[in-house]
């Protein structure tokens, strides 16, 4: 099994940053994707990007290209979120996600955490 524990969450103006971890931890070979997707009240869950872990290719939604890195730290079994230059619609709970490929941004993850909260206030 695969455990995702996110932490970094909180609010913050538009134009801010904030920076979303993801620590993992189980069997690697069941998480060698790691992603984010969100969610927020009345829309449908979206895919934020994702990273293959130990290669670093990395994947990203239109709407966060250019604002938001993902990036690896596999000493820790993290996985970061570097969110800048944040807007009113990324308010969402945004959810780290694991699965043993990357099936795209769009695909449900077979392994996910509980989710912490970004509100950008404009």
């Amino acid at each position: 099994q695969v455990q995702l524990m996110e932490s970094g969450g909180g609010s913050v103006q538009a134009g801010g940053s904030l920076r979303l971890s993801c620590r993992a931890s189980g069997e690697s070979y069941r998480r060698n994707c790691v992603g984010w997707f969100r969610q927020a009240p009345g829309k449908e869950r979206e895919g934020v990007a994702a990273i293959i872990i130990g290669a670093g290719r990395t994947y990203y939604a239109d709407p966060v290209k250019g604002r938001f890195t993902i990036s690896q730290d596999n000493a820790k079994n993290t996985v970061y979120l570097q969110m800048n230059s944040l807007k009113p619609d990324d308010t969402a709970m945004y959810y780290c996600a694991a699965d043993r490929e990357c099936f795209g941004l769009g695909a449900a993850f077979k392994y996910r955490g509980q989710g912490t909260q970004v509100t950008v206030s404009s």
